[in-house]
């Protein structure tokens, strides 16, 4: 193989260096091809440009692979716990039982948040949307804990901040559903494991006791891995440009909450269920909703189906669809979106169609799925898409720190009108 690429401009050849990754991908450094040649790379939204180097995930979308830290993802969501994967994310191992022991008891001594928080939360609208609200209260952390402004802090802090973080993310989450439905919160209980407590403080009230099914916590606990991180997508993007500033982390995190709160990405889960709702609304025909997917000028899309990543079978749904399967078989759930769904299903993985053009139903439709026979309002879907992907934000904002990567500062190709001559407001037309 090649060890560097050269780019001939004007008959002059530039060397750019080969960079191989340790599972085969390649690309070429262009770190200096302004500088030398004056000329810059034009890529609209990065499709082809790595923003960076990383150890966290590995993605290969051609033969639907996705590891993290060198596990597959099938051996992490059947054989782990969400906060073994996060510990993995975070610190770069899985960790031995003295380790996540640890790790668990300290997270559990930061789960409270301030009572303020809930002034806050008070003052929106019960029917805001609750990613508003995440993304509001989440930036307000760092006003609770200023010492996290600091960029310089030592190790020892940004551990602190990461595991504060990690603790009351739940309870945030939790009270902002509380919130839209106009019931009290309910504290954290350390007692349980992390996955229980959330379902708990989410699902519980203040004087009943709370029992959860261990296939509900199951299908909860791989729905968090599974989204737990996902390479360089749009948010994780976000978290990294963000943090080059040096900005903090809540900070940080709250941009990438942000991100993901758009319907091209994090939105997507709710767009299923949006998408469940038109065809009910239609008559509930899933063999013509199919048909109109089918027609690129009907203006129906079919959400939930195919990924921009994954050419083949995304790797996250088969896990999946083995939890949604036992989550709708264990409740019962009787509801028609439900129905329609597993109809839509069983159409699109056998007509020819969508198999020729590998439009499987994707992790984004399957959680859906689950969110609503769990009695998860719809809006909330992404809040939980931010739960789940937290650590990996966390990992890749740290990522950044431990690399000290430069602020991040795309270029452009200006296409506006040249120098002009100012018109006083006179004679102006």
């Amino acid at each position: 193989m090649a060890d560097k690429a050269i780019i001939t401009i004007d008959d002059k050849n530039f060397e750019m260096p080969i960079i191989k990754g340790s599972e085969g991908d390649l690309g070429f450094n262009i770190g200096k091809l302004r500088d030398d040649s004056g000329y810059i790379t034009y890529d609209v939204g990065y499709k082809s440009t790595g923003s960076c180097t990383s150890k966290i995930t590995f993605l290969d979308g051609e033969e639907g692979i996705l590891r993290h830290r060198g596990y597959s993802i099938e051996d992490l969501a059947s054989k782990c716990s969400f906060l073994e994967v996060s510990y993995l994310l975070i610190h770069g191992e899985l960790p031995n039982k003295e380790q996540l022991d640890n790790y668990t008891k300290t997270i559990s001594k930061h789960t409270l948040v301030h009572e303020d928080v809930k002034l806050v939360l008070n003052a929106y609208p019960t029917g805001a949307h609750p990613m508003g609200k995440l993304m509001a209260v989440m930036s307000m952390m760092s006003s609770f804990y200023p010492d996290s402004l600091n960029p310089h802090r030592s190790e020892g802090d940004i551990q602190l901040t990461i595991t504060r973080l990690m603790a009351k993310m739940p309870t945030l989450c939790s009270m902002i559903y509380k919130h839209s439905i106009g019931h009290p919160m309910v504290y954290p209980d350390n007692s349980l494991n992390y996955v229980e407590n959330y379902l708990k403080m989410t699902f519980g009230h203040v004087t009943e006791p709370f029992d959860c099914d261990p296939v509900i916590m199951d299908a909860m606990n791989k729905l968090l891995i599974l989204h737990a991180d996902h390479e360089q997508n749009c948010s994780a993007s976000t978290v990294r440009m963000v943090g080059s500033s040096h900005a903090n982390l809540y900070a940080s995190i709250s941009a990438g909450i942000a991100a993901l709160w758009g319907p091209l990405h994090g939105g997507a889960n709710q767009m299923v269920l949006e998408m469940l709702e038109e065809i009910k609304a239609d008559g509930g025909d899933c063999v013509k909703a199919m048909e109109r997917a089918k027609d690129k000028n009907s203006g129906f899309r079919l959400m939930g189906f195919g990924h921009r990543v994954y050419k083949n079978f995304d790797p996250r749904a088969k896990i999946i669809k083995v939890a949604c399967d036992n989550v709708l078989n264990k409740l019962g759930v009787n509801d028609p979106l439900l129905d329609i769904a597993k109809q839509l299903e069983e159409i699109a993985l056998k007509d020819d169609y969508f198999i020729e053009r590998k439009l499987y139903p994707n992790v984004d439709f399957y959680s859906g799925i689950i969110y609503k026979a769990l009695g998860f309002p719809t809006q909330m879907f992404t809040v939980l898409f931010a739960l789940g992907r937290l650590p990996g934000w966390i990992a890749q904002w740290k990522e950044m720190r431990d690399n000290n990567e430069p602020i991040s500062r795309p270029r452009q190709i200006y296409v506006g009108e040249p120098l002009r001559s100012f018109i006083n407001l006179s004679d102006r037309k």
